[in-house]
């Protein structure tokens, strides 16, 4: 791979450890999947966030970095195991938090903004059609490449953070052009509506096609939370980091040979195979990928009045939690005995033994609710994810 006199400088420890640290890591990507140069980054989302998941190894290794690198891009953070404000409230020890914090301050000494969020499209970290960036987490990489139709691949953690710290990434898949084109046409023949919908979708498309890119026709229209939705089901069951629209998101792609439909009954074997037999509920959980406001104002309307039983999470950004607060939404959901957690998630929140089974309108959040907390799972609308917080039953 050819190298600029800058990255060759880099590699060689001119521009100090970290760089060095992260230029090597950039390289052997480059080696392995056949980059012919680097390309520069415009922004990054890095994941591995959550100190369930890095425990002292990567605190070690963070602060290492930290000592002396410093991004050379905007640069956003995915969601940490806690609220960083309120960790007490969803019942995070006091140990866990001084971890965690110490993960986050090693972040922000690299320069890089701490917004603890997989929407980071939603508070600011938003490119423009057809920039190159690096981008972790898999639903917004998915919504990058396909909603926004920047260019990323689906990056690790540890090859995010070394985008950032030296504003490039080796230019192979996602990056060129060649490679984001759609080689299967999914004809939806049901209607849809709402996130539930979109995730039962991704869901079934996902398993129908593996790590293809398909050009999805038949759909007339989309929000910005459904295609949110869509984004991170289809990359959790399937693992494409890519997906067409047609009419709805940014399209440079010829229309594939290969066909395969998608049915009504192939979104209600979604639902039925993520919903696990039982009726008691012990928490539910919206907001995987974090609610928007939109989002949060509707949970706020439809709880008015009414008093929870099961413990209830609504996960969002903390700039998202800040607008709520504003417009009295915060209030009026936590007034119900229902949680607005900032900053984590179901996913990443070390939670594993105090919940045995959760409710959610989220497609990922059933995939790593059983496979990473052990959890039973019921998949629903917002509206009956509401009535199980209320009532502690799943109704069928």
């Amino acid at each position: 791979m050819e190298l600029t006199k800058e990255q060759q400088e880099m590699l060689e420890g001119k521009k100090g450890n970290a760089v060095r640290k992260s230029m090597e890591i950039l390289c052997a990507l480059g080696e392995i999947y056949g980059a012919k140069k680097m390309i520069p980054v415009s922004s990054v989302q890095v994941a591995g966030v959550s100190y369930d998941n890095l425990d002292d190894a990567g605190l070690e290794y963070l602060a290492e970095l930290a000592q002396d690198g410093r991004v050379r891009v905007l640069t956003t953070l995915n969601p940490a195991g806690m609220d960083l404000m309120e960790w007490k409230k969803l019942g995070i020890s006091d140990e866990f938090a001084s971890k965690q914090l110490e993960v986050v301050e090693a972040f922000s000494r690299m320069g890089i903004i701490t917004s603890c969020t997989c929407t980071p499209y939603l508070i600011g970290n938003l490119p423009r059609f057809g920039e190159s960036v690096a981008w972790s987490e898999s639903s917004a990489v998915t919504f990058c490449n396909s909603v926004i139709g920047a260019k990323t691949n689906r990056e690790g953690g540890p090859s995010a953070l070394a985008a950032a710290l030296t504003g490039f990434t080796p230019e192979y898949g996602m990056h060129l052009e060649e490679n984001r084109q759609a080689v299967v046409e999914v004809k939806v023949k049901t209607k849809l509506k709402g996130t539930l919908a979109f995730g039962a979708l991704g869901e079934a498309i996902g398993k129908k096609i593996g790590d293809k890119i398909p050009l999805i026709t038949g759909v007339k229209e989309a929000s910005l939370e459904e295609l949110k939705s869509l984004s991170a089901s289809i990359a959790t069951y399937g693992g494409t980091a890519m997906f067409y629209i047609k009419g709805i998101t940014p399209s440079r792609t010829k229309r594939p040979q290969e066909k395969i439909e998608v049915t009504k009954d192939d979104l209600k074997a979604a639902m039925k195979e993520m919903t696990d037999d039982g009726e008691e509920v012990d928490l539910v959980g919206l907001g995987c990928p974090h609610a928007s406001i939109r989002e949060i104002a509707k949970v706020a309307e439809l709880l008015r009045g009414r008093k929870v039983k099961a413990e209830f999470w609504i996960c969002t950004a903390r700039t998202t939690k800040e607008l709520a607060d504003r417009m009295g939404y915060t209030k009026a959901i936590e007034d119900t005995g229902a949680k607005i957690a900032a900053d984590t998630c179901m996913v990443v929140a070390p939670i594993k033994s105090k919940f045995k089974v959760m409710a959610t309108d989220s497609a990922k959040g059933c995939y790593y609710g059983r496979g990473k907390n052990k959890f039973k799972t019921k998949i629903g609308s917002v509206e009956k994810c509401i009535e199980a917080a209320v009532t502690g039953k799943w109704k069928p």
